[in-house]
Formats: structure tokens, sequence, C-alpha cells
């Protein structure tokens, strides 16, 4: 089996083909990403007009470098995947319409994938994670915690009320002048500084739900920045060694709530997985290693570029449930929120 996989929900365009091989792990036959950065770096964050653009000009060449390395042509496929939200709307809908575009015409199943679920289930590439497992998705536009019971079976343990932890990083480094994406930026700068020197708050810290709340966070550093203005190379280090720990604790504290809370409901996850653009930070990844070895658990993380968006996750993803039986018809929508639970989705609203 294999699967055409595209990408266009952000700011990354990907095309990609990944083959389920005999022993259940899939194998990524091309993976071709084209990174948007520069062209939004002067913005200070993605620009949704600028992106749909370019997403435009380049995804037809990408899928067409995707096949030729798997030295395969469309009509040799067995499916066709593409992420059809949540995302930026316009580039949703490039990419959706392609798939479906290329599903028309040599005649291949749709399959509509939840980018969210791409995250979701790329651990699984290996061939060797098994159901139930506990994941902290985070980039830089989704914070959750679920439970991963199966192929479209996933509970919502936590999630963040306000920014996601990537949007964090990003608006943290943009008030430090240190530049877009923010996440590299800030973990650099904070290699070198004094995670102490500024006491900022841990949010949510101790609460019973799982939830996160990064608003408040972004706020102390903010004034903490006011105060020590102007700021030296080694105040914004400083700055970004207590924020970057601030999130670190405030993340294994989610984690070990969100835990109990799958144990008191009689379930067992059989792993940690860490996934999404924020699972590349070596001090957060350093740091659940800890935290699922003192909980019993492995510690699963996808190799640093399947973290980010690629089109091999939503490959593989297509092959997770097309190998179940699981398509779409080409009237699938384009989506700029689709919750991984709706249930949760719900229950949160109903609250409000």
């Amino acid at each position: 089996m294999r699967v055409l996989g595209l990408e266009t929900t952000c700011d990354e365009t990907a095309a990609a083909v990944v083959r389920l091989k005999p022993d259940g792990s899939g194998e990524i036959l091309a993976d071709e990403v084209m990174s948007q950065i520069a062209a939004h770096a002067a913005y200070g964050g993605v620009v949704p007009e600028i992106a749909a653009r370019a997403h435009v000009e380049v995804l037809d060449g990408l899928i067409v470098r995707a096949l030729q390395k798997a030295q395969m042509r469309a009509t040799e496929i067995d499916g066709v995947a593409a992420a059809a939200g949540p995302g930026l709307i316009g580039g949703v809908l490039i990419g959706l319409s392609a798939a479906k575009g290329i599903a028309i015409a040599a005649n291949k199943p749709f399959i509509a994938v939840n980018h969210l679920e791409g995250h979701a289930l790329i651990p699984r590439i290996d061939g060797r994670l098994g159901f139930p497992y506990l994941l902290l998705l985070a980039s830089g536009g989704h914070t959750q915690i679920l439970a991963v019971e199966g192929v479209g079976e996933y509970v919502r343990l936590g999630a963040t009320m306000d920014d996601a932890i990537g949007e964090a990083f990003d608006k943290t480094a943009k008030m430090l002048g240190l530049g877009y994406p923010g996440g590299p930026a800030v973990e650099a700068a904070a290699k070198g500084g004094d995670l102490e020197r500024f006491a900022l708050p841990r949010p949510m810290l101790g609460r019973p739900n799982a939830d996160f709340s990064l608003s408040g966070l972004k706020t102390a550093v903010r004034h903490a920045a006011m105060a020590a203005a102007p700021l030296t190379t080694r105040d914004v280090a400083d700055l970004c060694a207590s924020f970057q720990a601030a999130v670190v604790d405030t993340i294994e504290d989610r984690l070990r709530v969100a835990l109990g809370m799958y144990r008191q409901r009689g379930k067992t996850a059989k792993a940690l997985v860490l996934a999404g653009g924020v699972a590349a930070n070596g001090a957060i990844r350093s740091t659940l290693s800890r935290f699922a070895q003192q909980s019993g658990l492995p510690m699963v993380a996808p190799p640093l570029r399947l973290c980010t968006d690629n089109g091999a996750m939503i490959a593989w993803a297509g092959i997770e449930r097309l190998r179940l039986g699981k398509t779409d018809d080409l009237s699938a929508p384009a989506r700029a929120r689709w919750p991984l639970d709706p249930t949760a989705e719900r229950a949160r609203n109903n609250k409000a």
C-alpha cells in the first residue's frame, strides 16, 4: 500500500509518498517540504494570504518531485491523502483541491486527514507503538494532551485555554527581538541563561484538570522585560531561560494530572508520546523523558524532521485509515477548526 500525502495547513507546503511494509511499519519513499519561514520572518508570524499564495506556486512541483523520487506515477499509488484541517482555510483548500483532483484523475481512494491526527499517528510509523498512549501534541497553533486509543479514537484530557505553547515561544521571541520562528531562537538563547533569575509564574500548576493557560506567562515576560530595559544580551538569555523553565515545569505538571485522570478511568497508557513542532525543543524532550521514566512509561518522539509539519505524517495517517477501510468522498470539506475529540469541544462550549 502506497499513499501520497499533501500538507498545506500553515506555512509548510509538503508532499510525500509512504509505503506500508509487510511488517506493519511505514517506509518514507519521498518527503518533499518547502518552508515559507523567509517569507513570513519580516512579519514575525504567518500571514495567511502570503502562505496561500506560496502553496499555489509550489505545490504542483513538489507533488511531481515526490512521485519522481518514489519512482512512481500517480496511477501507481493506492490512495491520496490531504490535510483537510484544522488550519488556515486558504491553504487547506489548496492542498485538499489538489488531492481531490489527483484522486479523480488517477481513479484512487481519497482520504481527508485531520492535521492533528497526522501528528498523533506519525510516532507509529516504525511499527512498534501500540494503542493506547498518552500524547502531548504541542505546536505553534495547538496544545493538547490526548489519549490515543485507536485510529479515529481520541480522548482529550487537556488543552490550552488561550495561547498554544509554540505561539507563546514565538511571541516571547518577538518581544525580545529574537526573530521568527521563535521556538528555536528562544531555545538557543536560553542555553546561556540563568533560569532562576526571573521569577515567572507557572500557570495552572496544581489544578485538578489538565488544561494549559500561557497568556499570563507571556504577560509576565513582557513586564520583566520592561522592568529590565534596556535589555542586554545577558538579560535576554536569562529571560529566555526563565521562560523556558516555566513552560517545562507547566508541561510536566499538566502531564502528571492527565496521566492520573486517565488511570482513574481504569485505563493504562502504553507510552508517553511527544509530537508537534515543539517536540523539537531539547529541554522539553529531556524533561518528558525523565517524567516518563518516573511514571514507568517509555517515552516516544518522532525524529525531529517529522515533528514539524510534513507530508509524510499525512500520508501515514492516510495509510492507517485506508487499511481500515476509512475513506472519504469528494464532498469532504476544508475545515478551519476540526477537533480530534468533538465531545470535549462540546463540553467546553457548554461550560462557557
